[in-house]
């Protein structure tokens, strides 16, 4: 039995769920889909949800533990949200913008613009972005897209990075002796 999948959801108050071929999550902060696999069934049992495989097959085994994730993910989602927070390091960069769109000043001859996707909204504090919404993986992606535009380099520090992200510092040249 997989561990993962075999944990029962504890269900929030307020979250209420819909189970069919899609499985609908409303909550206080909005409303989720998660797409069911064949073979995986989903029931809800008092303020608990089940998630159960048909057989043992490797297929069923495997998709498992991941409905069950995805499933508590949008269980989190609805009821108290995702963020990630970013760091903005480096002499002369800027941040300003909030909502959907923020303009970034990273070190190049023009600024950059980004525009966040559907269901996710920007914040910008000094030199720290907050990346927040119900859907984990689009707040992920988001926050991966806005670091890909200037990854930390190794010897300075300089560039965008997760507020919870060790960068491994290199030594610079060498001077001579």
């Amino acid at each position: 039995m997989s561990r993962i999948g075999k944990l029962p959801i504890k269900l929030p108050s307020g979250v209420t769920i819909t189970v069919g071929d899609v499985v609908t999550v409303n909550g206080s902060k909005g409303a989720l889909e998660v797409v069911m696999q064949p073979g995986i069934n989903v029931a809800v049992e008092g303020d608990q949800v089940v998630v159960t495989r048909a057989d043992d097959t490797a297929e069923l085994r495997a998709k498992h533990g991941l409905v069950r994730s995805l499933l508590n993910n949008a269980i989190v989602g609805v009821s108290k949200g995702f963020e990630k927070k970013l760091e903005v390091n480096g002499v002369g960069f800027r941040l300003s913008g909030a909502g959907q769109q923020i303009e970034m000043s990273l070190g190049y001859s023009h600024p950059v613009k980004y525009t966040a996707p559907q269901g996710v909204t920007l914040a910008t504090n000094k030199m720290e972005i907050t990346v927040s919404g119900i859907d984990k993986q689009l707040v992920g992606q988001a926050a991966a897209e806005i670091r890909s535009l200037r990854k930390p380099e190794p010897y300075k520090g300089k560039g965008i990075r997760y507020i919870d992200e060790q960068i491994l510092r290199k030594a610079g040249k060498a001077g001579k002796k």
